[in-house]
């Protein structure tokens, strides 16, 4: 269970969805009892179904930036860069961070690059495809970047393709509820949550509670260790309320479930509770690597998307799950056509 061939199935490449669907609750949904390996189906609103009022329920409200910038270099070749670590400048037209550079040369220190709307940046420093790069404008950068920016899509989501109509990712690679700037990818299993079935829950007397993860680009950089506990998770930025704190640390003292919404709300938890299960509040960085063998101290039910293979997320709900359990339920999404990745069809480990 430690082999990265241990974590392959096979996906037809027609099953990867690449556009949302019109109604986020409307998905498929897949429910793996993990005890049992019992399978069942339905669609994601049934979900509702699930819940009991002592059970609370755990979303990751961060809020992806539109931190995908096309531009050109000061000689005239074109550049894109991936804004690594992003935080609020609250009016500010001068702003330094790391990001992602694709150039058919790596820009030297020193370098100008330059976008639309005026926006420019100057390379700062640089180390393989990483470059420290200082951001200034006429006007407050974080409006010229929600203008210009395009979303950090996936590289399986295909756009600008002839014959492919537009999306609005902006709105769809987003969760109804984000509202803490900070992430390169959305917390996917978010993004079937509609406000409405949100309320619904909360109408039931389920505590719904928030934690921030700011999804860091190293949810697309696949294991490259034969060995997968040789592998090396980056570290993400998270916080946690002293509500959801109390509320996690409640429902667990009266027998009461803590349901995770998505792999990096799991991760949080569990990096941020004791070896009791007790969740402190607080603020950090999350570098936490869950595979099987990992001893579950706080999560209950995991609500989740289908995760590519050899992945990181493959192998956290390997660990919650049983390896095999998960596989078997893989096969059978893919048997019953399910949609796979992060604009596709949900799943509910209980």
């Amino acid at each position: 269970m430690f082999s990265l061939n241990d974590y392959k199935y096979d996906l037809p490449e027609t099953m990867i969805a690449r556009e949302p669907l019109n109604q986020r609750d409307r998905s498929g949904l897949l429910m793996l009892e993990r005890n049992t390996g019992c399978i069942s189906h339905g669609i994601f609103s049934d979900i509702y179904d699930f819940f009991s009022p002592s059970d609370v329920l755990v979303l990751n409200n961060t809020r992806v930036i539109p931190g995908r910038l096309i531009g050109k270099k000061q000689s005239g070749g074109r550049v894109e860069i991936l804004i690594l670590n992003y935080k609020p400048v609250n009016g500010s037209n001068c702003f330094s961070c790391d990001c992602m550079v694709k150039a058919s040369r790596r820009p030297n220190p020193g370098t100008r690059l330059f976008f639309e709307q005026g926006l420019e940046a100057e390379v700062l420093s640089s180390k393989d495809a990483v470059c420290k790069l200082r951001f200034t404008c006429f006007g407050d950068f974080d409006k010229i970047l929600d203008q210009v920016g395009k979303m950090p899509l996936p590289p399986y989501i295909l756009r600008n393709r002839e014959n492919k109509k537009e999306y609005d990712d902006k709105k769809n690679y987003q969760t109804v509820y984000a509202s803490q700037k900070g992430a390169v990818a959305a917390p996917t299993a978010g993004l079937h949550f509609t406000r409405e079935l949100l309320e619904k829950i909360k109408s039931k007397g389920v505590q719904v509670v928030y934690i921030t993860l700011h999804v860091g680009y190293g949810t697309f950089i696949p294991v490259r260790v034969p060995d997968i506990r040789d592998h090396k998770m980056h570290s993400e930025q998270f916080f946690i309320p002293e509500q959801t704190a109390k509320a996690v640390n409640s429902a667990k003292k009266n027998k009461g479930r803590v349901i995770a919404v998505g792999t990096t709300s799991v991760r949080t938890l569990e990096y941020a509770s004791d070896e009791n299960g007790s969740l402190a509040h607080g603020q950090g960085n999350c570098d936490l690597f869950i595979y099987p063998g990992y001893k579950f101290k706080t999560v209950n039910s995991i609500i989740t998307n289908f995760h590519l293979p050899e992945s990181t997320l493959l192998m956290l709900v390997s660990a919650f799950a049983g390896r095999e359990n998960i596989l078997n339920a893989y096969n059978e999404a893919v048997r019953a056509d399910y949609r796979f990745y992060s604009y596709g069809d949900a799943m509910l480990i209980a």
